[in-house]
This record gives C-alpha cells, sequence and structure tokens, in this order.
C-alpha cells in the first residue's frame, strides 16, 4: 500500500517590492512521501517569489512531465514553467522550447547542487528564456526547523533579499542569481 502525500495549508503575507506585488496568499500543499521537507518549503517560496494570479502547483514529484508550477495563458498553453531542485537538465532545456518562460530555483544538498551546476549550468544558459536561481541550504534548513501542517509567513521581497518572518522569528536569505533574465 502506497503512503499518502501529507497535506499544507499556508498563508503568506507577500509585500514583494522588488515587483510591486503584494498578496495575502492562501494555498494548500501536498508533500509526497518521497518529498523532503527542504524540497517542500523550496516550492512554496518559489510560488511566493513568481505569484501572478494563474500560477498553480502541478502533479509536480508524481508526474514526470509537469514542472512543480506553471501558469497557462487563455489558450491553455503553459506560458510560465517553474521547477524547484535538480531537475534532468535535458527535460528543462526542451521545455524551455515550448514555454514563454522558464525558472528554475536550484536546491537540493550543498555538494549535490555545486556538482550539478558545475556540469549543466552553461548548457542550460543557451536557454535564453530560462532563469536560474539557487536558494541557500541552510536558509531551507531553518524553514523546515518551524514547519508546522499551518504554515504562517509574512515575506518581504526587496533589492534581491529575502525577509521571512515564521512566528516571532525573521530569517535572511539573498536569492542567488546563476544565469538568465531576472526574476
Amino acid at each position: 500500500m502506497a503512503l499518502p502525500s501529507t497535506v499544507y495549508r499556508a498563508s503568506v503575507q507577500l509585500s514583494d517590492l522588488d515587483r510591486q506585488v503584494y498578496e495575502q496568499l492562501q494555498t494548500t500543499l501536498a508533500k509526497h512521501p518521497s518529498e523532503t521537507e527542504e524540497r517542500l518549503m523550496a516550492r512554496l517560496l518559489a510560488y511566493a517569489l513568481c505569484y501572478e494570479e494563474e500560477l498553480i502547483f502541478t502533479k509536480g514529484v508524481g508526474s514526470g512531465d509537469e514542472p512543480d508550477l506553471w501558469a497557462k495563458g487563455a489558450d491553455g498553453r503553459v506560458r510560465l514553467w517553474i521547477e524547484v531542485g535538480l531537475p534532468d537538465p535535458d527535460r528543462l532545456a526542451k521545455s524551455c522550447r515550448h514555454v514563454e518562460r522558464a525558472i528554475l530555483f536550484a536546491c537540493g544538498p550543498a555538494q549535490t547542487q555545486s556538482r550539478w551546476l558545475t556540469q549543466h549550468l552553461q548548457k542550460l544558459a543557451s536557454s535564453r528564456n530560462l532563469t536560474v536561481m539557487r536558494i541557500e541550504s541552510d536558509f531551507l534548513g531553518k524553514l523546515v526547523g518551524n514547519l508546522q501542517r499551518a504554515i504562517n509567513w509574512s515575506l518581504t521581497v526587496t533589492e534581491g533579499a529575502l525577509y521571512l518572518t515564521v512566528g516571532d522569528e525573521t530569517l535572511e536569505t539573498a536569492l542567488e542569481h546563476l544565469s538568465g533574465p531576472p526574476l
């Protein structure tokens, strides 16, 4: 018998001064049994950092041909393709040929992430519509340390720096832009 997904409810007060986006986000995330809590936090962070009205979570880990998040246009075609983690680089490059814009939030164990980026970043940089950002592993670890089934965040983004308040603790990090157009 397969293990069920764990459901999390998230409320994010978003103040993105860089993009002029101010929203109270309410969403539900399902953590697949094979997914790490760090990756779950990275998916929620990607959702907030790229938020637009049409952006939704997909089947993700449970489906090999879908990204973690996407936004579709009125014609049903995918406009925005967002991956989290260290995906298959060939599949990511192929998806870039079929969408307006793609974003990768690279995250994972520091050594694995470094090796993956060294091997694949140069090839992926040839996709002009792909933005590659790196999320610090330590930052995700701190988010996991505060993880509860009901997630309440206050996220402020200014000049590329993230200030995320969870309860009475404020965490700070900078997203590292590795290639492609800015967010």
